[in-house]
């Protein structure tokens, strides 16, 4: 680091640290910031984004079934802040509180990685009616209830037809046969009922995913004032992008008689650019394959190439133990690492070691986790203590005009207040001179 570079970060952090002060309230998404909070409601990942001129988007809407045993068990994070809400109707509380158009919270993009119940919704006894429409509210669907999406974007619309005919009367029948899968298919129902009576009632616009495409997800207010900003499509189902303009490779095989990828192969991931800063997200894609699965369920070796260097990544499946693979870490090598928790699982011990390991590259690295359990803290021991910064709360990425310069802000996820509670920062993009571009 010059010795310019050093006063400028000083300087800048002394200006940021006015501004923003732990115990009080995080200060209001200004024109040119990109903010990205992800919420920590204990029942599954949700993210919201204000891009720098105050589009916004919703990445996952998660609720398990807050009555299973497994979410009441030991293993599992409770319902944060407290259990006067539902997990969706905290997301929407959230979303109120920090949406730069008070007057008007609605979500521009919508934008589901995969249909499981930590990323989507469940369905369960006991779940709240629509008073709206034909469907019960539990994750994306509870959201949309109360903030109108403008358009909603998953990974297989219209037909779902992929890698299974979801809505064929043969696996409607194959799965209501048992009870944990007949839960998730009616889940898919219910999130079916939503879109089409949404489609209908308030125009929403549904579509799927498209892989390699920067032009689906784009800023709607002031877009030729940030012309260094975009939203990359990095994958759907088996579809990458390579790196190169809008092409696109078909990974998986051809035919899936034999093996069917399961739905953490099948998520979607993005990353967001702005100036020189870079932001990846990939649901719960693999990077290793299980004992016994073909190759092609490790996801995050072909991607790896085409995300490249970033600055920040979210740990792909929580930093469950098939996630981040050698080459997607040395390739990637952010500076700092987020894990969306909610399990005993997050992060896997084996999977700990590598993102913090200086073999697989150089410099430091920062962790940051929204719910790190006691048995986390009890099995893995003073490694977690040593490589995170923050292991509770909801994180704030906030990137200054022009996107040169960031902080990691945590906020209180244990009241409605959601003060700050530490400011991490403020690091400076990595590589300069990075060129961003459009289709």
């Amino acid at each position: 680091m010059t010795r310019f570079t050093a006063i400028l970060l000083y300087v800048l952090s002394l200006t940021f640290s006015i501004a923003q002060e732990i115990g009080k309230p995080l200060p209001p998404w200004k024109e040119g910031y990109l903010d990205i909070h992800h919420i920590n409601t204990g029942l599954g990942d949700a993210a919201f984004y204000i891009f720098p001129d105050g589009t916004t988007m919703l990445l996952d809407a998660g609720e398990m079934n807050p009555t299973s045993e497994r979410v009441n068990s030991a293993r599992n994070a409770a319902l944060h802040p407290n259990s006067s809400k539902r997990a969706h109707e905290w997301i929407v509380d959230y979303v109120k509180r920090f949406h730069p158009t008070s007057s008007d919270p609605a979500i521009d993009y919508a934008v589901i990685t995969h249909f499981h119940d930590d990323h989507f919704g469940s369905f369960y006894q006991g779940a709240k009616r629509s008073s709206l429409g034909n469907y019960y509210l539990s994750g994306i669907t509870g959201v949309g209830e109360h903030l109108k999406f403008k358009k909603l974007l998953d990974r297989g619309f219209p037909d779902y037809d992929y890698p299974l005919a979801w809505k064929s009367d043969s696996i409607k029948r194959s799965m209501m046969k048992n009870p944990s899968s007949a839960e998730i298919y009616q889940a898919l129902e219910n999130y079916w009922n939503f879109t089409d009576f949404h489609i209908k009632r308030s125009r929403m616009v549904v579509e799927q995913f498209k892989a390699g495409s920067s032009q689906q997800i784009v800023l709607t207010r002031k877009p030729e004032a940030f012309k260094n900003f975009k939203v990359q499509n990095i994958k759907s189902n088996g579809t990458i992008w390579t790196g190169r303009g809008t092409e696109t490779l078909e990974y998986f095989p051809l035919s899936l008689e034999i093996y069917s990828p399961g739905e953490n192969q099948l998520s979607l991931a993005l990353r967001i650019d702005y100036g020189d800063f870079r932001y990846y997200t990939g649901g719960d894609c693999p990077g290793i394959a299980d004992l016994g699965a073909p190759k092609w369920n490790d996801v995050e070796t072909p991607m790896s190439a085409a995300i490249g260097e970033v600055d920040v990544a979210v740990m792909d499946h929580h930093g469950n133990r098939d996630a981040h693979n050698e080459f997607n870490i040395r390739t990637l090598k952010p500076r700092v690492w987020i894990q969306q928790t909610w399990s005993s699982d997050h992060p896997g011990h084996e999977v700990l070691r590598r993102v913090t390991s200086n073999y697989l590259y150089d410099g430091p690295r920062d962790l940051f986790a929204t719910n790190m359990l006691e048995a986390n803290k009890n099995v893995i021991g003073p490694a977690l203590e040593r490589a995170y910064k923050s292991m509770d709360g909801h994180i704030v990425v906030r990137v200054t005009e022009g996107g040169e310069v960031y902080h990691i802000i945590i906020l209180n996820d244990e009241n409605e207040k959601r003060e700050i509670l530490a400011i991490h920062g403020p690091y400076k993009t990595k590589i300069k001179s990075r060129v961003t571009t459009s289709d």
